[in-house]
């Protein structure tokens, strides 16, 4: 046994720091009721004062507050009620991206404009034979010719 590692039996060096994983990138979008500059103000101040948000957009047209960094969505929405105001998760989607958008809890007359609200009765069942027949001979079918 040589000098050295006698002497590393006293000395020991233990890493003492944990890793920690930070939470992924995330976009949260929240709809909130805001009527002046001083709502608006009051949410972006309290939304961009965590820990981990890189950016925040505030949309009042749409009533729209928009989030993105190391957050957790429950934690940017119960900082949005801590200023007094109602908010909930954005409900709505594009309605391009709806099938049907005027089914009866698709559409809703607060939705921004363009938007429906996301609900499983507007979209096709997988099953559906309409939805199979019309793209059967559609032109994004490379075998439609061979159909014909």
């Amino acid at each position: 046994m040589g000098a050295l590692d006698y002497i590393s039996n006293f000395c020991t060096v233990s890493s003492t720091r944990t890793k920690t994983r930070r939470k992924p990138v995330q976009t949260v979008e929240i709809k909130v009721k805001m009527d002046c500059d001083g709502c608006e103000r009051r949410v972006k101040h309290a939304v961009s004062s965590m820990k981990g948000v890189r950016s925040v957009e505030v949309n009042r047209k749409q009533s729209r507050v928009t989030v993105t960094g190391h957050v957790e969505p429950n934690k940017v929405l119960n900082r949005v009620k801590s200023t007094g105001k109602r908010a909930e998760f954005w409900p709505y989607v594009p309605h391009n991206l709806v099938y049907y958008p005027y089914v009866a809890q698709a559409y809703d007359k607060r939705a921004p404009a363009g938007f429906v609200k996301n609900v499983p009765q507007a979209l096709p069942s997988p099953g559906n034979p309409d939805e199979t027949f019309t793209s059967l001979f559609s032109d994004d079918n490379p075998h439609a010719c061979t159909i014909m």
